[in-house]
């Protein structure tokens, strides 16, 4: 699903710097919503079960989802539901804005904007979504046989092409990774910019093909993507000529957030029926549609546990920006 990258980076920037300062004077406290003061309503009876994103492709989005949509509406009608609805946003903050004021019941996305916007707007994670049919993921960071380059502590005087600010896989993991291999990466504008020995430049391509090319360009000495694009992507002739240099941790592919003020009862039959559309005809076609998705599922080691995880990420990234 692309993205309003403009909208999102700028917004979800200013999202972030907020939240985890908030996240750091008091870590158990829920930032407060900024864009309404409106408490939102519990559904009841006779209400469509509506599903949202982020694009500026609604059309694509609307093809995508609304088969899921239909076919929870479908599974719901005991809970008062009558209809599946899917709803286009702009921005993140137009998202935070929909969830806080019942305009959106369901949100999905990576770990990394999915922690930011469910803070802002008090949305609850609830699953754990398989996107492209995987349940979770990590970042690859790689070079070319010619660099000369076999670890990532030889990146150190070097750039690297991250994906963008916004990306899990591309951004954050990767970044975090450095951090802790006790190396100093450094954001430039641009990949022709000067790098300190004793540091590691980055610079954002805003696209996985684009890294790959300013590699094979000379531009990067080194790239960073997720695995599945790693293995599924990467063009059979460039392949044999990458080295990898390291793989981080791995955090779930996806998750779902459901929105505040929620019926308990609908959040709870909302949950039963994503874990359980994997098992019928309708729901595998569903989830199909849907990017591809293989299931729905808990979380493995609870849900408290993986967004402590992805705080403390985000609180690295924030340190080591100051």
């Amino acid at each position: 699903m692309k993205r309003n990258r403009t909208q999102l980076l700028t917004v979800l920037s200013l999202l972030i710097t907020c939240l985890l300062a908030a996240c750091t004077a008091a870590p158990t406290s829920t930032p407060q919503p900024t864009t309404s003061t409106e408490e939102p309503t519990q559904q009841t009876e006779g209400h469509p079960i509506i599903l949202g994103d982020i694009s500026d492709d609604p059309a694509n989005i609307f093809d995508e989802m609304q088969p899921l949509a239909d076919y929870l509406a479908a599974r719901l009608a005991d809970e008062g539901v009558t209809e599946g609805q899917v709803k286009v946003v702009s921005s993140p903050e137009e998202m935070i804005a929909a969830l806080e004021n019942g305009e959106i019941d369901l949100y999905f996305d990576s770990v990394y904007p999915a922690t930011v916007i469910g803070d802002a707007s008090k949305a609850q994670p609830i699953l754990r979504r398989w996107k492209d049919g995987v349940e979770k993921y990590h970042t690859v960071i790689y070079t070319t046989k010619e660099s000369n380059i076999t670890s990532v502590e030889d990146l150190q005087g070097h750039m690297i092409a991250f994906d963008e600010p916004t990306s899990t896989s591309g951004y954050v993991l990767p970044f975090v990774y450095l951090v802790e291999q006790g190396l100093k990466p450094v954001e430039k504008s641009t990949p022709e910019d000067k790098v300190a020995p004793d540091e590691v430049g980055y610079v954002f391509s805003s696209d996985d093909d684009n890294s790959l090319e300013w590699l094979n360009g000379g531009l990067v000495s080194a790239a960073a993507t997720d695995n599945i694009t790693y293995k599924k992507d990467i063009p059979a002739e460039m392949a044999p000529n990458l080295v990898v240099l390291a793989e981080t941790e791995s955090l779930p592919r996806q998750i779902a957030i459901a929105r505040p003020g929620l019926d308990p009862d609908l959040q709870a039959a909302i949950i039963e029926v994503l874990k359980g559309a994997d098992e019928t005809p309708e729901g595998q076609a569903a989830l199909e549609a849907f990017d591809d998705t293989a299931r729905f599922d808990e979380f493995p080691e609870g849900i408290d546990q993986a967004i402590k995880r992805m705080r403390e990420l985000l609180e690295i990234v924030r340190k080591q920006q100051q």
